[in-house]
């Protein structure tokens, strides 16, 4: 293996780029929606569309939303978080919001399909948030890339979200962290992607420009779009073959880890 380029780094996303996120989400959603089907009959497939959308509708209606849209935090993070760290006054209120949201959209979810059962509500919050925390998925090439680029190149990690769940996520698959240089967690810093700021911040980190880094993620909102404003190369990991997003094009497109390789300038000898 060689290295032939001038990049001398590679900046990370976590979720969905590393860790299958949404796979594990799905797979608790599953889990708990088939527990109500089995208890009252009704369709397990509706339950989990009608919790998803009572969930987002919810979470936006909180005072904390603009902040968890400005860290990175989705809805059905919130679903599973507790919230426990972090600075921010934010995150103290995102902790006394969380137990009262999470029941509250698997109550209104049940109650959109005729079920009226709020100790049932709470189970299910409590059931999904504990079978999520079993699923910390991995794709297939995250260890094998990331091998061929240790030693290489710098690597760092920069995840949105809260830093007590982002740091979760990492505890529940602890060979992945030995091999970033940096992680940077945006509820710690204290912005999220794609505020140039917390690029910036990554690239001081690593010590190199812009022009010598290379941005992996597969959200365009935040990881392609904070990468272009910030002049760092971007390479959008599009696995499920997602529609471009107008206004933000990435330098390169990618459907697996591995293409990201002789980007990075290696190449198996």
């Amino acid at each position: 293996m060689t290295v032939e380029t001038t990049v001398k780094a590679v900046i990370f996303d976590l979720d969905d780029t590393l860790l299958w996120d949404e796979r594990s989400v799905k797979e608790a959603f599953e889990v708990a929606s088939e527990e109500a089907a089995r208890r009252t009959g009704i369709n397990a497939e509706a339950l989990e569309a009608a919790v998803r959308d009572r969930a987002r509708d919810l979470y936006a209606t909180y005072e904390t939303y603009p902040f968890t849209q400005m860290i990175g935090i989705s809805p059905f993070e919130g679903l599973w978080a507790n919230f426990d760290k972090g600075e921010q006054p934010e995150f103290r209120k995102l902790q006394e919001i969380a137990p009262i949201y999470r029941k509250e959209a698997w109550r209104l979810g049940l109650a959109d399909l005729g079920v009226e059962d709020e100790a049932l509500a709470l189970e299910l919050s409590a059931l999904f948030a504990a079978e999520r925390r079993k699923r910390p998925h991995v794709y297939e090439e995250t260890y094998s890339v990331l091998d061929q680029l240790k030693g290489n190149v710098k690597l760092l990690m920069l995840t949105n979200g809260c830093p007590s769940l982002q740091q979760e996520k990492l505890d529940g698959v602890p060979q992945l962290v030995p091999y970033f240089d940096h992680i940077v967690i945006s509820g710690t810093f204290g912005k999220g992607k794609p505020d140039t700021s917390i690029f910036r911040h990554a690239l001081g980190l690593l010590g190199v420009a812009p022009e010598e880094a290379l941005m992996v993620g597969d959200k365009q909102s935040t990881d392609i779009r904070g990468a272009l404003d910030t002049g760092i190369p971007s390479v959008w990991i599009n696995r499920v073959g997602r529609p471009p997003h107008s206004g933000i094009v990435p330098v390169h497109q990618i459907d697996s880890l591995r293409d990201l390789l002789p980007l990075a300038g290696i190449h198996n000898s």
